[in-house]
């Protein structure tokens, strides 16, 4: 259960992620994310295309391109390359994380989700559920 305190932290974060995600070339979803530790943001990302590749995440259909990276996996892959460590860390993110980015969170060592809108399918919550990460869904961030 989350305190008063954290929670207006909690919606602190995720308005930096919904902001973040702005950065996104995405036209279909802009989706932010950000890794605290310790109240310090140690990683943040968003959703698009590998380095070196066109910004443009969708293809002609308007489709997804296959190889378009979550922001989740972004921050994630960022606070890997850096001296900094994920381990018992909070990820707050604008839309919960699907079944393939929820292996990596745990895998980083991630105790603690924050979300703000369901993603379709609910697989990678449940697998993070059966991980024993705590999940927040918070829709309301405003004070």
């Amino acid at each position: 259960m989350t305190t008063e305190k954290q929670l207006k932290f909690d919606k602190a974060y995720l308005r930096i992620a919904r902001e973040w995600g702005k950065l996104s070339h995405c036209k279909r979803k802009q989706v932010g994310a950000i890794i605290v530790k310790d109240r310090m943001i140690i990683s943040d990302g968003y959703n698009g295309t590998p380095s070196g590749f066109d910004n443009a995440c969708e293809d002609e259909e308007e489709l997804t391109k296959w190889y378009v990276l979550h922001a989740e996996a972004n921050a994630i892959l960022k606070v890997a390359a850096s001296t900094q460590s994920s381990k018992n860390a909070t990820l707050y993110i604008a839309l919960s994380p699907c079944k393939e980015c929820s292996k990596l969170i745990h895998q980083a060592g991630i105790i603690r989700v924050v979300y703000q809108r369901a993603y379709k399918d609910n697989s990678g919550l449940d697998f993070l559920k059966k991980a024993g990460v705590q999940l927040e869904h918070i829709e309301d961030l405003e004070e």
